[in-house]
């Protein structure tokens, strides 16, 4: 039934879905357009509403929706992001589904590595007290030094091939309580995941965690249905961890070269505020009950 609910929307293409659920998004208002008396059937923008807003004819638009057309030209996809107000990533996404639509992939791409090149592992050691760790493109955690684990209070628990921040951050019961916006954590980490699943929809890493998440979270499902499409390099987050308190870090997020999909995720406070002293903390509790139990020790590696 996931798998279904995953692939819903009809036989059209990834453009076509994406088409349809943001469309219902945008309300006429919104879009400046003025509203006659009667009940609305359709949510957000009707089809004719969109095409004449993007400049095209109503049906080359539905042939869109419909997957029936899949050469849009760049001045189209540029006019139906402005129709649907996407933001830079959503317009770059609609980019990369038109380009996709027209190669006609067919073949479900191999899963990355998740083998971690050793030298990681010494930066990560070498980034301490400062957490951090290494990700796939669908969020497993591949590697960390001792905090980079422990700032997700309780994921330490999991196996070492469970651990994954989506995952974490929907299914684990300490995450909506650890996260000061959870709602945007979760929301980020759709956007994240739909943008990977409109390029490579069946892409057996993508697809199994995906299939989880809408089984187990009505939270992942409803979010997953508005095609909403993030992603954060950069920022701060606020945590209310369990063993070192409330604490605000700064992070940054790098695509490493030579691994394709994975990426580094470092948190950093400035030293002599009470926020550098609670990741001090947080890294040496992480790394002596880490000692104790003998290899754990060392960097989290998962091939």
């Amino acid at each position: 039934m996931a798998r279904e609910q995953r692939k819903a929307g009809g036989d059209g293409s990834e453009l076509g879905r994406f088409l349809r659920a943001r469309r219902t998004q945008v309300t006429p208002e919104e879009a400046g357009l003025r509203v006659g008396p009667g009940l609305r059937r359709t949510p957000g923008l009707r089809r004719e509403e969109l095409a004449t807003l993007a400049g095209v004819s109503i049906d080359y638009y539905i042939r869109l929706e419909r997957g029936k057309e899949i050469r849009p030209s760049p001045s189209v996809v540029d006019g139906l992001a402005r129709a649907l107000q996407l933001d830079p990533a959503g317009h770059e996404h609609l980019r990369d589904l038109a380009m996709r639509a027209v190669r006609h992939v067919s073949e479900a791409p191999a899963a990355p590595s998740r083998a971690v090149r050793p030298g990681i592992g010494l930066l990560l050691e070498s980034l301490r007290p400062n957490p951090a760790h290494v990700v796939s493109r669908t969020t497993d955690v591949l590697a960390c030094n001792p905090a980079g684990l422990r700032l997700f209070a309780g994921m330490e628990a999991w196996p070492a091939a469970r651990r994954n921040i989506a995952r974490y951050v929907f299914l684990h019961p300490a995450a909506p309580d650890l996260f000061d916006d959870w709602d945007e954590q979760i929301r980020a980490c759709v956007g994240r995941l739909r943008a990977l699943a409109g390029t490579e929809p069946d892409a057996p890493d993508l697809t199994e965690l995906i299939d989880e998440l809408l089984l187990k979270s009505p939270d992942f499902a409803r979010l997953w249905e508005r095609y909403d499409v993030r992603a954060h390099t950069h920022g701060r987050k606020t945590f209310h961890h369990p063993d070192v308190g409330d604490l605000t870090l700064g992070y940054q997020s790098m695509q490493l070269e030579g691994t394709p999909g994975h990426r580094l995720v470092a948190y950093h406070a400035e030293p002599g505020t009470p926020a550098y002293d609670a990741m001090v903390l947080l890294d040496m509790a992480a790394h002596e009950e880490s000692s104790s139990r003998g290899r754990e020790g060392t960097p989290v590696r998962d091939s």
